[in-house]
């Protein structure tokens, strides 16, 4: 999972307030990533208006998408700090290497999580058999406790969940039932459901969490009770619950208290299909720049440097200036991320760091 944009932005990402009960919607902006073949996704996370969902810090949404005309997947080795990858696909097959010594591939309705720690380098490539890419790619940030240790990667393939008109599969935290058994550093949920033309789930919630709805397919809307509302049958007599469309693509996000959300497909359409993600409000402030998740803009320089060495060391980048202008006068740390075994391609160069710092980016209500 990478991010593969050329001019990068930096990101200083922070906690927001919550804004109460309702779902505020999240528009996707479109994010060519690299040449004029490259992939185009739609990302959500981080936006302007909001940074976080919990520890969920990064959403790309991206197909179906032909290979033919796209090109596919083709990432060659780059490098990670202070977050955790989470590979999810609708279709297709991604095969993923990394610096861990894990080679495994990506399939639909299995997961794939890798956690950087102080930093990890991998690559990812759509197989030669596949013909569509459909799917997403998350990134969690890491707490202060944890964004310093170990690189390592796990698998899940969670087992379908089914109810009246609906299926969903948990792949991290708990829900409907489910507990996924994969790492988690801070308390997170994930899931896709499924719901056939005019169907709801109604789903219970942590009312400590916020959480966000992803669109991929399907007419949606989506409704939130309070923890503190009187109910029968786990929803509201006071007042009927306010179903928001949420429209392909965009995300749809629901502010901590809510106790339960009601998930719907529009009768008449084809199956919805949506992505839940959630969490305790990540309270630690972030800068995010390309592939690295750092606490300030000298974290950011340092990790830069550490690649940009390293891949000098093995003969790759641009040896009049392996560091860039902002690396000048640091340490590299040898060796701190480490690449794949058996790579086709050379590992990819950092793109230069901007100029100036860039002001941190607010939350709604700071």
């Amino acid at each position: 999972m990478s991010n593969a944009e050329v001019d990068p932005l930096e990101t200083v990402c922070a906690a927001g307030a919550s804004r109460g009960a309702g779902v505020e919607l999240i528009e996707p902006r479109d994010v060519p990533l690299g040449g004029l073949r490259a992939m185009r996704v739609r990302r959500t996370l981080p936006q302007r208006r909001r940074s976080f969902v919990g520890a969920w810090c990064f959403l790309d949404h991206y197909g179906p998408e032909l290979v033919e005309h796209s090109g596919g997947m083709n990432v060659a080795a780059h490098p990670h700090t202070g977050l955790q990858t989470v590979s999810w696909l609708f279709e297709g097959e991604i095969e993923h290497r990394d610096s861990a010594g894990f080679h495994a591939m990506v399939r639909p309705g299995e997961m794939n999580l890798m956690t950087a720690g102080h930093g990890i380098s991998h690559s990812e490539r759509s197989t030669p058999e596949t013909t569509t890419l459909h799917g997403v790619q998350l990134w969690v940030a890491l707490p202060e406790s944890a964004r310093h240790g170990a690189k390592t990667f796990e698998h899940y393939e969670p087992s379908p969940i089914e109810g009246e008109g609906w299926r969903a599969w948990v792949f991290l935290g708990s829900l409907l039932g489910e507990t996924s058994p994969v790492t988690m550093f801070t308390p997170l949920v994930g899931a896709e459901m499924v719901l056939e033309p005019g169907a709801s789930i109604t789903i219970a919630v942590h009312s400590d969490f916020e959480h966000g709805v992803l669109v991929d397919a399907g007419e949606v809307t989506v409704a939130s009770t309070a923890a503190d509302r009187p109910s029968r049958a786990g929803l509201s007599t006071d007042e009927p619950l306010s179903h928001e469309p949420v429209a392909h693509a965009h995300l749809g996000y629901v502010a901590p208290g809510a106790s339960q959300l009601v998930v719907s497909a529009a009768a008449g359409g084809g199956p919805a299909r949506v992505i839940l993600i959630g969490g305790e409000p990540f309270a630690e402030e972030i800068v995010m720049w390309w592939n690295f998740i750092g606490r300030d803009h000298d974290e950011i320089a340092q990790a830069r440097a550490d690649w940009q060495d390293q891949i000098e060391a093995a003969g790759v980048g641009d040896p009049s200036d392996p560091l860039g202008e902002s690396g000048r006068g640091l340490t590299p740390e040898p060796g701190r991320y480490g690449l794949p075994n058996d790579e086709p391609e050379p590992p990819l160069p950092a793109p230069k760091l901007p100029v100036a710092r860039l002001v941190p980016r607010k939350q709604p209500g700071e």
